[in-house]
């Protein structure tokens, strides 16, 4: 039985320290620091992550609750929310960054062999950003609107495993496409994304580098009909054909031929046009790849529940910048800490039974796998009665 390291000092374990350090000298994160350390601010909003904290103050009692613990955990600074505060205000966001990124290569390496569903070799990635809402009087660098406020995530996620392998933080104005930009394309990787992404310039880059792309089309793209295949149309595929651009500027950003094909979804009772630069592929795989983009949806959904980047600790860029890299990261370490314990729970109900037990001193993985959720209905004679038979009551009142 575990009677020293608590959980939170478990699941810190999993981090790779040295690697940290690095990250910290890298950009002189720890410069004329005398106690509250880069370390120290990392685990103090990783707690605030895992447990679902919702203000500095909110992270200040409940640690200082728990002060003779924080020692053991590897806190050594004195927690104040005016330290902390300051701390997310000055460090640089970079350095969480760059350790989150360290996190990313260790999950995928982790997850490389998983199956997510298509028997696929090549990486497949989903493409996808989503908008953060914040108040234009508290967060004016954020300017999205006249009157609002918002930074957006632009996300590549790894669909083995759900790893996000490339955010970009922008305000609400940065259109989804310009994140092509700023993409360094994976030679034989698939990419799926929605129409938004549609720029052919952008688009036959992608292309030269050999990576596949999947996406919508839109209704008024100019394409010109050059072959049609045949196609069984009892599996949902409407058409395939091999197509061309017909604008003066398509034709010139894109000289090469397109794949087209048209998908009837009986479920939704909608029809899907999508374009690829893959030819070799079933059209149904390619209706198919593109039904996984939702898994970029579903992680934007649920890091906005189980993480805290909707209520913000502070309200510069860095701060922000800093709490959504430390949000990522939790979510990464879980992700690396499941696989290694080869844990069958989902992410989800892992951290919850992480927030409420963090400073249990007990083996994670007992508490991880020793739980029981199984709904099993009593027999009625040990039940209590919440209103006796008036029968009953008569007989209690003639005794």
């Amino acid at each position: 039985m575990n009677q020293g390291q608590t959980i939170f000092s478990q699941v810190i374990d999993f981090l790779p320290k040295k690697k940290f350090r690095q990250c910290v000298n890298r950009y002189n994160g720890n410069l004329r620091t005398r106690s509250f350390t880069c370390y120290d601010q990392l685990l103090c909003m990783a707690f605030a992550q895992l447990t679902y904290r919702e203000s500095l103050r909110d992270i200040e009692c409940c640690l200082r609750a728990m002060r003779e613990k924080l020692y053991h955990i590897g806190i050594r600074g004195k927690v104040s929310r005016s330290t902390l505060a300051d701390a997310n205000e000055s460090r640089d966001w970079r350095i969480y960054s760059d350790f989150a990124q360290i996190l990313i290569h260790e999950a995928r390496r982790l997850y490389v062999d998983d199956d997510f569903g298509l028997e696929l070799k090549e990486t497949v990635y989903a493409l996808d950003s989503s908008t953060i809402d914040l108040c234009l009087s508290t967060f004016p660098w954020a300017r999205f609107r006249k009157t609002k406020a918002a930074v957006k995530l632009h996300t590549l996620l790894d669909l083995r495993g759900d790893i996000p392998t490339f955010i970009w933080i922008t305000d609400g104005k940065v259109h989804d496409v310009n994140v092509l930009d700023h993409l360094i394309p994976e030679p034989g990787a698939i990419y799926i994304m929605d129409r938004a992404y549609l720029d052919f310039q952008r688009l036959y880059h992608m292309h030269q580098n050999s990576a596949v792309f999947v996406t919508r089309s839109k209704i008024n793209t100019g394409l010109r009909r050059i072959y049609s295949h045949k196609v069984d149309k009892t599996t949902g595929v409407r058409c395939d054909q091999t197509v061309a651009p017909t604008g003066y500027y398509s034709k010139k950003d894109y000289p090469e031929k397109l794949r087209r094909i048209k998908y009837y979804d009986a479920e939704k009772g909608r029809s899907f046009v999508f374009l690829t630069n893959q030819f070799l592929l079933p059209a149904l795989t390619i209706a198919e790849l593109y039904r996984y983009r939702w898994r970029v949806e579903i992680f934007f959904k649920w890091i906005k529940q189980h993480l805290r980047i909707k209520k913000f600790f502070g309200t510069s860029e860095n701060a922000v910048k800093t709490q959504i890299w430390i949000a990522i990261s939790a979510y990464v370490l879980v992700a690396i800490m499941k696989k290694r314990l080869k844990i069958e729970l989902t992410l989800y109900t892992i951290l919850q039974i992480l927030s409420i037990s963090l400073f249990e001193k007990k083996m994670i993985y007992q508490v991880l796998t020793e739980t029981d959720y199984r709904n099993e209905i009593t027999s009625s004679h040990i039940q209590l009665k919440l209103f006796p038979k008036i029968r009953d009551f008569h007989k209690k009142r003639v005794l």
